[in-house]
């Protein structure tokens, strides 16, 4: 087969964190499994945190993630940068520094060496990028292809940054706009423009390494990167571990282009309607929220931005600090946290007080 005609999406039946499987299903069956315990053991799956922490010494936490997925893009250059990025997001959204990534790769013989070799050649590069090291990893024949790694970083066992601890009073930051979901689901069908392409290509390629180094000067309560199970699940989490309930602006969210005309369309991913299937009951939408909105809230995310809770004093000088590191993605305020309500969830269309 040519390189040149090799288009990776058509290989792929989900695209990207929209192959996740449904977040109810995990719940399911995680909760069954033995707990283990251990004093070392910082961070483990209680509250669904994006990666594992085990203390080393009085000063040093040790890091551990992994991430793979199927293609959301036909380069494969491009899918192995935004595949790393994506696994490398996990130690940022833990206030930690990557050191140690290995590959993980399921891939078609038929599709041949020289796109293999592009696609872990992108993956090495953004490796390169965050200051780590590559050696090695792990490889199977499968039908499907799929990419990742999986990643060591390191942290201090104070400095850990959770899902869990978001205030009332905080406010609400993210770092990366939503939408690659509906605009992936665009360009596998044809029918996305060249602009809306390029700008979901840049997002998943963008390294969450600058936002990181800006939070890492702020005393920030809570974070996480919003990945597969969308802003409203990644929010959920956050929610549920701190007990609160997070008010999100829709007129405030940061919205790739043409990500909304899309949901309008019907160019929605299957990772959408399992979101909703399991997280909607805990969510209040004001009414007024039109249905692309909606889905724009519950659309999987691939390698996407930090969301972060903070003092709402510190809000300020973050949004400056993230102005002067010159960010590749556009960044807001999104809402605040507000003690626990009905709802873990609201959603307003807008931020006028009531």
């Amino acid at each position: 087969m040519e390189k040149e005609r090799i288009k990776l999406t058509q290989f792929a039946k989900s695209a990207g964190c929209a192959a996740k499987l449904s977040p109810q299903i995990l719940a399911e069956v995680v909760g069954k499994l033995p707990k283990f315990q251990n004093e070392n053991l910082l961070v483990g799956v209680e509250t669904s945190d994006d990666a594992a922490v085990y203390q080393i010494s009085e000063e040093l936490a040790m890091i551990q993630t992994l991430d793979f997925f199927p293609p959301m893009v036909d380069e494969p250059y491009t899918f192995g940068k935004i595949a790393a990025a994506n696994a490398l997001s996990d130690i940022y959204a833990m206030g930690g520094e990557p050191k140690l990534a290995l590959n993980i790769v399921a891939y078609p013989h038929c599709l041949g060496a020289d796109v293999l070799g592009e696609i872990l050649a992108g993956g090495a590069d953004q490796v390169k990028e965050a200051g780590a090291v590559l050696a090695g990893g792990h490889s199977i024949n499968d039908e499907e292809p799929k990419y990742g790694m999986a990643v060591t970083g390191f942290v201090h066992p104070e400095k850990i940054w959770k899902n869990q601890g978001a205030r009332a009073g905080d406010v609400l930051i993210l770092t990366k706009p939503l939408g690659s979901g509906l605009v992936n689901t665009a360009v596998k069908a044809e029918l996305a423009s060249e602009y809306a392409r390029k700008k979901v290509i840049e997002s998943m390629t963008t390294l969450n390494k600058k936002a990181r180094d800006v939070f890492q000067e702020f005393p920030i309560h809570c974070c996480t990167d919003v990945t597969g199970f969308s802003l409203a699940g990644h929010g959920l989490e956050i929610a549920r571990a701190s007990e609160v309930t997070l008010e999100i602006l829709a007129d405030r969210l940061p919205i790739l282009p043409e990500a909304l005309d899309y949901a309008s369309m019907g160019l929605v991913p299957e990772g959408t309607y399992r979101n909703k299937r399991y997280q909607k009951p805990e969510i209040l939408l004001e009414s007024g929220i039109e249905e692309a909105m909606e889905d724009l809230i519950f659309d999987p995310q691939t390698s996407g931005g930090l969301l972060v809770s903070v003092e709402e004093k510190y809000a300020d000088a973050i949004l400056e600090a993230l102005k002067n590191k010159e960010m590749e993605t556009p960044f807001a305020v999104i809402g605040r946290v507000l003690t626990k309500q009905e709802a873990y969830i609201k959603i307003r269309k807008a931020g006028v007080e009531k």
